[in-house]
């Protein structure tokens, strides 16, 4: 078993997102039912976190500064001084964000979902920094994780209910196809949520449900297992100056006696070699 630290004790409800900002040396992460956008520097320590206005699903750095946010009724930008702006606001009843992840052409492809996670009822959507919109995926349950290999020419993703993490084909466009399984979790094992791709192009998928991260290589072949006291494991992401720390969000919500770790930002340190992630080009 590979010994994990604690980088931030707290109580999300729903820990998300992990995401390293380079340009700040900080991990950016979120509690997306707490409306929560925290920021954590493990150099110093120092913590940020600040309030946003509805249910967040994802917080990516832009080339220029400050995030691009999936939030609930839509895609908005928040600049380095705090200004607020939607780039494409399309509330929906019922649906919120999820997930979202940078392509390496640096458009934003950001998942949604239905508060009550009915089949069909969540997208998945690419973005670019003119507010240009595509819808990729138009049927999915709980859009989550997606990755991209090193040379950009597979795309990686997960819509939680199916149990498995699929691969595509990725074009230069922003085209995707070929979808077929890569892994398929087995039964009582939890369900597939977030994933991130090393520079060996193996993905990390976290288990909700399931208490682990896991390595999986590009053929497919379980890895790689790291046990965590925390059963909803959400995310992971490589983050630290050499990207070699793997940090993982989790969730308290749902559980009548959660750990007492539950909700907390966890590391585990020379996890593995993360790649650099693009900035959303807006």
């Amino acid at each position: 078993m590979t010994a994990y630290e604690v980088a931030v004790r707290a109580e999300a409800t729903l820990g998300e997102g992990p995401t390293w900002d380079p340009a700040t040396g900080r991990l950016i992460w979120l509690d997306i039912l707490g409306m929560r956008l925290h920021t954590y520097d493990p150099a110093s320590g120092r913590r940020t976190v600040r309030t946003t206005p509805q249910h967040i699903g994802a917080a990516k750095p832009r080339a220029g500064g400050g995030l691009v946010l999936n939030l609930r009724d839509g895609v908005g930008l928040l600049d380095p001084d705090g200004t607020f702006r939607w780039l494409h606001h399309e509330p929906v009843p019922g649906r919120r964000a999820n997930d979202a992840a940078v392509a390496p052409d640096g458009s934003l492809w950001a998942g949604t979902m239905r508060y009550d996670e009915a089949p069909g009822g969540g997208t998945l959507s690419r973005l670019t920094g003119d507010g240009t919109v595509r819808t990729v995926l138009p049927d999915v349950a709980v859009s989550n994780g997606t990755g991209w290999s090193p040379d950009g020419r597979l795309m990686y993703y997960i819509d939680s209910p199916t149990r498995r993490v699929d691969v595509f084909d990725h074009d230069a466009d922003g085209r995707v196809g070929n979808r077929r399984p890569l892994v398929e979790i087995e039964e009582g094992a939890g369900f597939p949520d977030g994933l991130t791709v090393d520079a060996e192009g193996c993905v990390w998928v976290a288990l909700w449900d399931g208490g682990a991260v896991r390595r999986y290589t590009p053929s497919g072949d379980l890895d790689r297992v790291i046990t965590l006291p925390t059963p909803r494991t959400t995310a992971c992401a490589f983050g630290g100056p050499d990207l070699t720390d793997l940090y993982i969000t989790t969730a308290r919500t749902g559980l009548s006696s959660p750990h007492p770790l539950s909700g907390s930002l966890l590391v585990i340190p020379g996890a593995g070699q993360g790649l650099p992630q693009p900035a959303f080009q807006g």
